[in-house]
């Protein structure tokens, strides 16, 4: 069992013959993610890395009924290919792309409104993986193994970090879901969460978080009603100067919101303990 993405989803790369774009689908068809076609407009009926190529996400929709998307288009184009992902009908748009400007995913969130079906994950963020299953996304198989433990994160590195000390101790990992750090998101951590607690596969949970926004407090609030799921969470940023913005555009903290010890605190009240180093999730797991 997993979330979202596993061996039998069908998936198109948007952008599939851009650098960026090509690279990713090799890494993703050699674990055996079922790319199914790419777009790339006015190379409409060729082929690339063994995969037809449309003009439109509409007709790769039509001529292979594919569920989930990749886009890895540059950022002015972006927010464009995610909804045109949404009006074909694809139900887990995931967008690498960082760097699209904040007005343009507001325009995107309201667009979604009227497209319930369609999960966005990003932007900005490293995608998501089960391991030897299938993956849409950078994160790197090798990292990975096949588990029980789903992990959550808003950072690319720290995902990849956990998940490497993880694998490396023997505990293997259902789904891994990188949510992004931008100020406007798709899927957040409590929507994460809650796929989580409903996928029976996965026993435990690993939230990392970082400073900026409410979202990991949120995340809290659900696991403090109540869970079946042992959760461990990891806060980055404890020594971030208020009012400066860190990496992340989300990753910005005003008073007393946002901060990791506003987020440290909220876990800890919600009975989950929090590692002090990413070196610590292991040993809290166990």
């Amino acid at each position: 069992m997993s979330i979202l993405i596993d061996a039998t989803t069908t998936v198109i790369v948007q952008g599939i013959t851009g650098r960026e774009g090509g690279f990713h689908t090799e890494q993703m068809q050699s674990i055996g993610t079922k790319v199914v076609a790419g777009t790339s407009p006015g190379k409409g009926g060729t082929t690339h890395l063994g995969v037809p190529v449309f003009n439109t996400v509409a007709d790769a929709v039509k001529a292979t009924g594919a569920t989930a998307s990749g886009i890895f288009v540059p950022a002015p184009f972006a927010a464009d290919a995610i909804m045109e992902a949404a009006a074909a009908g694809i139900t887990l748009i995931v967008c690498i792309t960082e760097g699209i400007p904040i007005q343009d995913m507001i325009r995107v969130k309201s667009f979604l409104r009227d497209y319930p079906a369609a999960r966005l994950l990003g932007a900005n963020c490293p995608g998501l993986i089960t391991p030897g299953e299938a993956k849409i996304g950078i994160i790197p198989q090798r990292i990975t193994r096949p588990g029980s433990i789903g992990l959550v994160s808003r950072s690319g590195t720290l995902t990849y970090e956990v998940g490497s000390a993880l694998s490396a101790a023997g505990m293997g990992q259902s789904t891994i879901v990188g949510i992004g750090g931008d100020p406007v998101l798709g899927l957040t951590f409590r929507d994460v969460l809650e796929l989580f607690e409903k996928d029976e596969a996965t026993k435990q949970v690993v939230i990392i978080g970082e400073i900026g926004g409410s979202d990991e407090e949120h995340a809290a609030e659900l696991l403090a009603r109540g869970s079946r799921l042992k959760a461990v969470a990891f806060i980055s940023g404890r020594t971030a100067p208020e009012g400066k913005r860190m990496g992340h555009a989300g990753a910005i903290i005003s008073g007393n919101r946002g901060t990791a010890k506003s987020k440290e605190e909220a876990f800890r009240k919600a009975g989950i303990p929090v590692a002090e180093t990413t070196d610590d999730i292991v040993g809290l797991l166990r």
